[in-house]
């Protein structure tokens, strides 16, 4: 035989020797149930399912799990939109879930839902309520969501039992959960429909609170309401004649609503329509508001940026480090007459990433003038600057100068070694309640910290960005008005309406105001030249 041949030979009969490393692991009878139920729910292949899960109850090979049971009570749940399998779908779906209970195995967040769904399905929020409220009180890691309390209260709300809503959405805050607006429209559509007045006004607030544009379908229930007799019929018994209370209310809470009740009397007039840049409703001629923070919403704000800086001070190196940020809360205290704070490092910094780049001082003060111009009150700002940044601008006989004049006008404060910049223009806009001149985004998972929602808020009302194009400033000032809900001291309501493109000049508003407010406006020829 060849030596080739030889080789060939050894080779193949030692190849053949060899274990099979692609041989398919074998699966206990528990692991290839799930792998199979996962098949069938993603195909959604309900009766396939159901015929695996028969096939393992009256087997004794099988031990089914909490995974087991919970993907199949979901995709009984998932199948009531058929309905051809509906009735299959939900009395096998409860009919499971007992069995999951009753062999000592305790749903899951996931499960709960799923059953929950069947229930409303059903016609029963009763029951889809009770399975919440239960897995509630045995606690444990899982906890509900949104998605879990959905089922009982939009059953409850198509049913036109209104306080059994109400109730779910209370036992929701208590959870800590937060309405969206599907849960909003469906509360506000049942409060409408059984003429709770009080309700709706309420509901108007949770929308304004938790949405910024209303949907389609939810502006058309508010036009509906506004348009019916029992709208008509609400007054304010005497509400409207304090217009001090309630303008002193709006300013209190930041702008563009008051929160005591109903307005006026009278016929509501519903127009859609557009607002002008400036933010002048063109349908009724009012002023929107550019809608800040409340005063305790802004002091807890405060308080948390001192908290938090304090807190981020002591582990570097405490009580040298927190008596200097003191020191600086002090000097505010003193000198806090100022409409704008100024990030001196980024915008010194900005565009300065090529070779001869550095700090860009007559950047800095094109900003600081500008301010200074567009002040009405002719004020400087403040800027925030590191104290070895300026000791090297002090040291440049260029700058000099002008960094000392800053200093003695009280128009630069240095931020101490080993502090961070970020936390004293922060702290300064915020205590202040005026502008902050920075790109900065502030996504540091330590802004986090002072909560998302609020503090998004918080930015678009007072952040101010900046541009250079070929040495031109341009500052962007926040929007004159604010794309939310807003409800006014005369009791007209403002509603925008969600665009595809969100596009402000094309966005359709909702304006809604008593015939009498309107009528008033006529007589002073103001709603003529809207």
């Amino acid at each position: 035989m060849a030596a080739s041949d030889q080789h060939r030979s050894r080779h193949h009969d030692e190849s053949s020797s060899r274990p099979n490393k692609k041989k398919k692991v074998s699966r206990n009878p528990e692991t290839n149930l799930l792998f199979n139920l996962n098949s069938c729910s993603k195909s959604k292949d309900l009766s396939a399912a159901l015929a695996l899960y028969d096939a393992a109850v009256t087997s004794s090979e099988v031990r089914l799990s909490q995974q087991h049971f919970q993907t199949l009570v979901y995709l009984c749940s998932a199948s009531i939109s058929d309905t051809s399998l509906r009735s299959l779908a939900i009395d096998r779906g409860f009919e499971i879930f007992d069995c999951m209970v009753s062999s000592g195995i305790s749903p899951n967040e996931a499960s709960v839902t799923s059953v929950a769904r069947l229930a409303a399905a059903k016609g029963d929020g009763d029951y889809a309520f009770k399975v919440v409220k239960d897995f509630v009180s045995v606690g444990g890691v899982s906890i509900p969501r949104l998605r879990t309390y959905a089922p009982a209260l939009l059953c409850f709300c198509e049913r036109l039992e209104a306080e059994k809503g109400y109730e779910v959405e209370e036992h929701m805050e208590a959870a800590g959960i937060a309405l969206e607006e599907a849960e909003i429209l469906a509360l506000l559509k049942v409060s409408a429909a059984t003429g709770r007045e009080n309700k709706v006004y309420r509901y108007l607030h949770k929308l304004r609170e938790y949405v910024g544009g209303v949907c389609e379908e939810t502006s058309k229930i508010i036009g509906e309401w506004f348009c019916g007799e029992k709208a008509g019929e609400v007054s304010d018994n005497g509400i409207g004649s304090d217009v001090g209370m309630l303008r002193e209310a709006v300013l209190k809470n930041g702008g563009g609503w008051h929160g005591h009740g109903w307005v006026g009397e009278g016929k509501w007039i519903v127009k859609k329509g557009n607002v002008s840049s400036t933010g002048r409703c063109l349908s009724c001629c009012e002023q929107l508001a550019c809608v800040d923070t409340n005063e305790v919403e802004t002091q807890k704000f405060v308080d948390s940026l001192v908290a938090l800086a304090m807190e981020r001070k002591a582990k570097m190196n405490s009580c040298e480090t927190n008596a200097v940020f003191s020191e600086f809360q002090d000097w505010l205290e003193k000198h806090g007459d100022y409409e704008a704070i100024v990030d001196g490092a980024n915008i010194g910094l900005y565009q300065q990433n090529f070779s001869d780049g550095g700090f860009s001082l007559p950047q800095l003060e094109s900003v600081v003038k500008e301010l200074y111009r567009e002040s009405g009150n002719n004020k400087w700002p403040l800027i925030l600057l590191h104290k070895r940044r300026v000791t090297a601008l002090l040291e440049n006989p260029t700058h000099r100068n002008l960094v000392e004049e800053w200093i003695s006008n009280g128009v630069l404060y240095a931020t101490p070694p080993g502090s961070n910049d970020d936390w004293y223009w922060l702290y300064a806009a915020a205590k202040l309640k005026c502008l902050l001149v920075t790109n900065d985004e502030m996504r540091d998972h330590i802004f986090e910290l002072l909560g998302s929602t609020f503090f998004q808020k918080w930015k678009e009302r007072h952040q101010v960005r900046y541009t250079f194009v070929k040495g031109n400033l341009k500052l962007e000032m926040p929007s004159p008005f604010s794309v939310v809900i807003q409800e006014s001291e005369k009791g007209s309501w403002h509603f925008p309406v969600s665009c595809e493109n969100n596009e402000e000049s094309s966005r359709t508003w909702m304006c809604i105001s008593r015939q009498s407010v309107l009528d008033s406006l006529k007589s002073n020829g103001k709603l003529a030249t809207s």
